[in-house]
């Protein structure tokens, strides 16, 4: 095991949960989640455990809920979201993800004069959450406190395991364990065109749109976009914590397009209709052959799904755009940039004279203007919003954003369901990209041959 960074996020095991939502027990889920409206300095850093990998899965990977907010001009859903947490034993929970995705928007036809016209309604905005601790549960919450169709997409542990085994290579010693491997299967695991993922230990101060607006300014080619620093050295995890798989911008469609990640059904296709899948390339440019003789799995990537995203953006760059700092201010991370709340009427020049750590960065000589917070190096504990650190004045971190923390963690859930609105749950399975072709192509997907 590679020493923890000492800024890592060192987490005792959570106890599991159980959702309580419906009847019939534990099971792994994905919610989604529709909402309607528009320290110096950091070597090597690494996300916290539970702040998981699947976007979708990697929530509540052992328990999956996929969260998806999406904007709407016409209609309002609410929810009172609450968690009904157990202990159990015997309850195995799938990491959680959090994940933001957009839905095509329906066009709208109306009449005036008599003459027809459409008009194309604002694209939903959605966010997927994986949650799989009872903390990231209870995170991934403040994330949902707004209006919201809530959707769970139920994921069995022994689904993610059966598709990890028949992508046949990757393996983890992360924290995040399997469940942080499924942010790597956001696109297969979620029905949607684009989509947003982000650690449930972080919240906005920003309208959310203001992130989905970068989609608008994506490249002809470019499908990933996540945190970039560049300037970071970290030669032991070959240098992946020079990107965050934190908060994650992903065109589903040009991923599974791509056919991004591998898999034994792809393998066993002899029409060479389909290109390969792009991941292995990847993972053998920067890791070597998989087990050492290219037979096993990949024992020597660090950082869980993010040394592998790392692997994939540096052989294909083209695919690939960095993102700006204002949306990934960290609490482990070059001290918040030095900049936090206070001095409204502070003038740009001033600001940016103050702010630390940008030289030799894509955001050199901009301003970090704060939109998401992220609060990933409280060290001991489990959920942010209950670091003991937030009660003492003299740190600095609770000086510059302890009031944000505050406001938006005591907002009330009631105050939410107010006005006309209309709450809707649904929930739904989930089928793997790879199952579902080999569904199409009428072969077997290997574990499930029955003798004749």
């Amino acid at each position: 095991m590679p020493a923890e960074s000492p800024y890592g996020h060192n987490r005792t095991p959570s106890s599991q949960f159980t959702l309580t939502t419906y009847p019939g027990g534990s099971y792994d889920t994905t919610f989604q989640l529709q909402h309607q409206g528009g320290l110096s300095f950091l070597l090597a850093f690494r996300r916290r455990r539970y702040c998981l990998t699947i976007a979708i899965v990697v929530f509540l990977l052992i328990y999956s809920f996929v969260f998806f907010s999406s904007a709407s001009s016409d209609k309002t859903a609410s929810i009172n979201t609450q968690f009904d947490v157990a202990d159990s034993a015997t309850t195995k929970l799938a990491g959680q993800t959090t994940v933001f995705v957009t839905l095509p928007a329906q066009p709208t036809t109306t009449q005036s004069n008599g003459a027809l016209s459409e008009t194309q309604e604002p694209e939903p905005v959605v966010f997927v959450l994986v949650v799989w601790s009872r903390p990231s549960a209870i995170e991934g919450a403040l994330l949902v406190k707004r209006d919201v169709l809530v959707r769970f997409y139920k994921l069995t542990w022994q689904s993610m395991l059966d598709r990890i085994q028949r992508e046949g290579t990757i393996s983890t010693d992360h924290s995040a364990g399997l469940p942080g491997l499924m942010k790597l299967f956001l696109h297969e695991i979620v029905p949607v065109r684009r989509g947003i993922y982000i650690d449930t230990d972080a919240f906005f101060i920003s309208d959310p749109t203001v992130l989905w607006s970068v989609f608008k300014d994506f490249k002809a080619s470019t499908a990933i976009v996540m945190s970039s620093h560049p300037d970071q050295d970290s030669p032991e995890w070959h240098h992946a914590s020079r990107i965050c798989s934190c908060v994650m911008l992903l065109e589903f469609e040009k991923l599974r397009s791509l056919r991004l990640m591998d898999s034994s059904i792809y393998r066993s296709d002899s029409s060479n209709r389909f290109a390969p899948a792009l991941a292995p390339d990847a993972f053998r440019a920067m890791y070597g052959l998989p087990g050492g003789d290219g037979h096993g799995q990949y024992e020597n990537v660090r950082l869980g799904d993010q040394g592998y995203w790392w692997a994939i953006i540096d052989h294909r760059p083209d695919i690939y755009e960095p993102l700006s700092f204002d949306f990934e201010v960290m609490s482990c991370l070059m001290n918040t940039y030095n900049t936090g709340l206070g001095d409204d009427n502070v003038k740009e020049a001033t600001e940016l004279s103050r702010q630390s750590f940008l030289k030799g960065t894509p955001q050199e000589g901009k301003i970090v203007r704060p939109k998401l917070l992220h609060f990933n190096c409280l060290h001991g504990t489990d959920v942010y919003m209950e670091w003991k650190g937030w009660s003492n004045p003299e740190e600095l971190l609770t000086q510059r954003w302890g009031p944000a923390v505050k406001y938006h963690n005591g907002y009330k859930w009631i105050w939410l369901n107010s006005g006309h609105a209309s709450v809707r749950i649904e929930t739904t399975g989930v089928t793997f990209a790879d199952e579902t072709f080999a569904s199409d192509a009428g072969v077997p997907i290997p574990g499930t041959e029955t003798d004749s």
